[in-house]
This record gives structure tokens, C-alpha cells and sequence, in this order.
């Protein structure tokens, strides 16, 4: 059976066509197609097997003598033997072809799907005289393929799948909800026709992001609806591969931002009309906002507070003591009380206390802190006044209580006075 399988014994090869598979020094074909992990098998350019490997025959299950010299017609239908036809045409033409779609039927009556990667057998003089064909078990690939697009189905997010151009391949129940869009609307459509040119540039540079690094996160897009609302959104996407691990394209989950946005102006405006004042920093200490109160504290403008580091304003000391407070933040959420002498525009100290809060992403991670200053300078003023009282009122309790042993001082000494005059009168009595 095995001077069976190969070329060289194969009465349909013509005289020397063997001779095409073998190179001066190199290895022999034969061996390295039957020792191929993959299925292998060579045709005839009328679709003749004339070799395959054990792997066909695992894959199939039939005998080897079930497969060599019969036609691959045998195992396909009709509709593919002529698309195998073609296939082959190409092969002629240029070469090769890839990822042919063939569904054998195995001994056991299973459609087996696979795909196929065919290169031209040549003769010596370079003449296309029969393919070399590699088939792939698509099973338990497809198999992938139905569970993600089940899970894609499923995802309570709007999910889609696009190729390198943005067109959509494939949306969920969710983006159709989202968008107000029937499938056939969206499906086979380029992104571009419900985004902006300016973002579907951003979302091609998305796209390349994604070739380059398999990822992408946080791009914005604002689709139009079909009631033509503009829908803020955030997208992140991830590669989509081909089982040979190129990148044929994305899957991007969207995530709806008009909750978020609503939350984020009524925030915004809580922070902008809040009496006290009021900043947000990122975790490194840079302001990112602050209110007009802040500015009325400090003298200064807004363009020279923001993006600027609160070590701008305090002194070294103070601004370890700031990071450690938001490392009291990151781990607690809180902070409570810190002390803050500021300088202001006009070089004033001005004594504050710092109460900071957790600033969270949507994914619920701090990523900086928003922060309540409290001007302490009238309360310590308060303090000075009462400590100054404090110190009158000493004061004037020790005047007291000199006047007082002076007072008391003379009435002992007046009584003293009366009981000597009281004792003189009865001694003259007598």
C-alpha cells in the first residue's frame, strides 16, 4: 500500500511527471507529503486523486485504496466540483489558491467542512501538470466561529464585527436598538454612513491602532441614529484574526454615553456653581477643573490653573503631603482634613483644609480626585481673637485677684482692729 501511495508508482502519471516532485539534493515529496500532519493530496488537473496521506484517510475514513485514483467529485457535490474546477483553473493561472470552501462526505455519510490551499505540481519544464492540496478541519474552528457570534448575538452591549475598511460584517440585536436601524440597513454598510468624516478618520486610525497593538479603547464616536440623534458613544475594539493569525478586521462594543454625559454636566455644574471651592485633579496632582471659587481664592485666572500641578501653588512639603493624600484616596476613596497653605497671585499664604473624594471611570477605578477647599483664614483669625481674649481675660482675672487679697487684706485687718478695740474697752471697764 505504500508503493501505492506514491507518485512514482502511479500508472495514471505520465512518463515523468514524477520526476516534477523530486529537486537534486532535496528531500522527496512523496516523503514529506505522507508525513504531513495536515491532510494532503494531489490531483490530476481533472480532479483525479493520484496521492494522499494518512491524514486524508483519518479525516475522511475511508482506505487509502478508497481514495486514490477516484475523482474528487466522488466526495463533494456537484455545486463544489465545479467551484473545485474553477479552483483548479486558478491554480493553472497563477500558481495558487486559498481557502476554497469544500464540504467532503465522509465514509460515516458526516459533511466534513474544510477549506482547501492548493500550489501547482510542475514538470521539469515547468508545465502545470496537477495541484498539491492541503485541506483544513473547519469543525471545530466553525464551531468558535458559532459560539462568538452566539456571544456576540447575546452581548447585552452593542457589539458589531467590521473588516479594515469599516464596513459592517455582522451587529447584534443591541446595535440595532441602539441606532433605530434594521439589519439590512446596517449590514454590508460602511460605518462611515452614520458617523461624521472627521470621525470616520478617527475610526480608520482606530482601526490601524487595532492592526498594530490587537487592540483599541475609548475612541469616541457619535453616530446618527435613524430618528437622526446624535448618540455620544465610546468604542472599544478588539483583532479580529484569520486562523492564520492576520488581521482581517475588528469587533468594536459600544458602549451608549448619554447617561454618562448627563452625569457627568450635572457634575460639572455641581462643581462649576458650588459656593466652597471646588477642583478635580488626576492621580499625579495636575488640576483638570476648577470652579470660579477657586479662582476668587486664589487670585488667579482659570487658563493659569488649569492643567497646571498643585505643586505650583504649595510648597515641597506640602505636596507629599498632598500625594500621600491621594494615595488615601486611591485606597480609602476619602480624605479628610488635610492641611494646605496655598500662595495666591499676590503672594499670600492662605491657610486651608483639604476633603477629597474618589474621582472613578466608568469602569469604577479611581482616576482622580475631587477636592473641597476650605478657607481657614477667618477661622484662625477667630482662633487668634479668642486666644487673645483668653489672654485678656487671664489677665484681668489675675488683677482680680490682686484686688481681691488687697480687699480681703484690710477687712482682716479691720476685724483685727475692732477685737483689740472690743478687748481695750473691757479692760477699762474694769
Amino acid at each position: 500500500m505504500a508503493e501505492r501511495r506514491t507518485l512514482r508508482t502511479q500508472p495514471a502519471m505520465k512518463e515523468g511527471d514524477s520526476r516534477g516532485l523530486k529537486s537534486s539534493g532535496s528531500l522527496d515529496a512523496d516523503t514529506i507529503i505522507a508525513h504531513a500532519p495536515d491532510p494532503v493530496f494531489v490531483s490530476d488537473l481533472e480532479g483525479k486523486i493520484l496521492q494522499a496521506n494518512d491524514a486524508v484517510s483519518q479525516l475522511l475514513g475511508f482506505r487509502q485504496d478508497e481514495v486514490l485514483e477516484q475523482s474528487l467529485s466522488r466526495f463533494i457535490t456537484p455545486d463544489e466540483t465545479r467551484e473545485f474546477t474553477v479552483a483548479l483553473r486558478e491554480v493553472v493561472e497563477r500558481g495558487v489558491m486559498r481557502n476554497v470552501v469544500l464540504n467532503p462526505r465522509s465514509a460515516s455519510g458526516e459533511i466534513i467542512p474544510t477549506s482547501l490551499n492548493a500550489s501547482a505540481l510542475r514538470d521539469p519544464d515547468g508545465r502545470p501538470i496537477g495541484v498539491v492540496g492541503i485541506l483544513r478541519d473547519m469543525r471545530e474552528l466553525d464551531k468558535a466561529r458559532a459560539y462568538a457570534e452566539s456571544l456576540i448575538k447575546n452581548a447585552p452591549d452593542p457589539v458589531f464585527v467590521s473588516d479594515l475598511e469599516g464596513k459592517i460584517l455582522q451587529a447584534n440585536d443591541a446595535v440595532f436598538a441602539l441606532l433605530g436601524f434594521r439589519p439590512d440597513e446596517l449590514i454590508e454598510q460602511s460605518l462611515s454612513r452614520i458617523i461624521s468624516p472627521a470621525e470616520t478618520r478617527e475610526f480608520l486610525a482606530a482601526l490601524r491602532e487595532v492592526v498594530e497593538r490587537g487592540v483599541t479603547r475609548n475612541a469616541r464616536l457619535n453616530p446618527r441614529s435613524a430618528s437622526g440623534e446624535v448618540i455620544p458613544a465610546t468604542l472599544n475594539a478588539s483583532a479580529l484574526r484569520s486562523p492564520d493569525g492576520n488581521v482581517i478586521g475588528a469587533i468594536g462594543i459600544l458602549r451608549d454615553m448619554r447617561e454618562l454625559d448627563k452625569a457627568r454636566a450635572y457634575a460639572e455644574s455641581l462643581i462649576k456653581n458650588a459656593p466652597d471651592p471646588v477642583f478635580v485633579s488626576d492621580l499625579e496632582g495636575k488640576i483638570l477643573q476648577a470652579n470660579d471659587a477657586v479662582s476668587a481664592l486664589l487670585g488667579f485666572r482659570p487658563d493659569e490653573l488649569l492643567e497646571q500641578s498643585l505643586s505650583r501653588f504649595i510648597s515641597p512639603e506640602e505636596t507629599r503631603e498632598f500625594t500621600a493624600a491621594l494615595r488615601e484616596v486611591v485606597e480609602r476613596g476619602v480624605t479628610r482634613n488635610a492641611r494646605l497653605n496655598p500662595r495666591s497671585a499676590s503672594g499670600e499664604v492662605i491657610p486651608t483644609t483639604l476633603n477629597a473624594s474618589a474621582l472613578r471611570n466608568p469602569d469604577g477605578k479611581v482616576i482622580g480626585a475631587i477636592g473641597i477647599l476650605r478657607d481657614m483664614r477667618e477661622y484662625e483669625q477667630v482662633v487668634r481673637d479668642l486666644e487673645k481674649s483668653k489672654s485678656e481675660l487671664q489677665e484681668k482675672i489675675l488683677d482680680l485677684e490682686k484686688f481681691e487679697e488687697v480687699v480681703v487684706g484690710r477687712e482682716l485687718k479691720m476685724i483685727a482692729l475692732e477685737k483689740e478695740l472690743e478687748s481695750l474697752r473691757n479692760k477699762s471697764k474694769r
